[in-house]
Formats: C-alpha cells, structure tokens, sequence
C-alpha cells in the first residue's frame, strides 16, 4: 500500500532504523520484499547486499568475536546436510 504522495526507491513506508541492530536487518528485509513487489532485480540484489551490511554490523555490534565468514561456514554445513539428508 503506497501512502507517500511522491515515493521515492520504495512505495512501502519503511521506518529507517539504527545501524547494527536487528530492525536494521528486518528494514533491509522490507525493502527486498518491496524491490521484488515492484519487479525490479537490481534493486532486490542492491537490498540483498544492504542486508549483507546490515547482518554484518550487527555481528560486530552484537558477536564482535564473529564475522560474515563464520556465518557462510555454518551455512555451507548447514547446505550439505539437508543435500545429504543427514543432518546427524
């Protein structure tokens, strides 16, 4: 639903929120969903990549001892278990 009378990039009214912390990951994530309602894939990859940004801040806020590459080596665990069908 647009409710801004000149939208600008979104037609969702998206709250900005404060850098490094969760609702900056979920305003991220409503900017995607918005990119993909209006059909745009460039600008769904852009909000992708602010995620990416997003997530990495809060690591550093929240798990300074972490990094993005921890998260993609869980994640690749994570990826071969389910393509394994073993998850023991």
């Amino acid at each position: 639903m647009m409710t801004n009378k000149k939208p600008g990039y979104h037609l969702r009214d998206i709250t900005k929120q404060p850098i490094g912390t969760i609702a900056k990951i979920r305003e991220e994530l409503e900017e995607l969903e918005d990119a993909i309602e209006q059909e745009c894939k460039l600008m769904a990859l852009q909000e992708l990549s602010d995620m990416v940004g997003a997530i990495r801040l809060y690591l550093e806020n929240e798990y300074p001892n972490f990094t993005l590459q921890d998260l993609i080596t869980m994640s690749d665990i994570t990826r071969r278990a389910f393509e394994n069908g073993a998850r023991q």
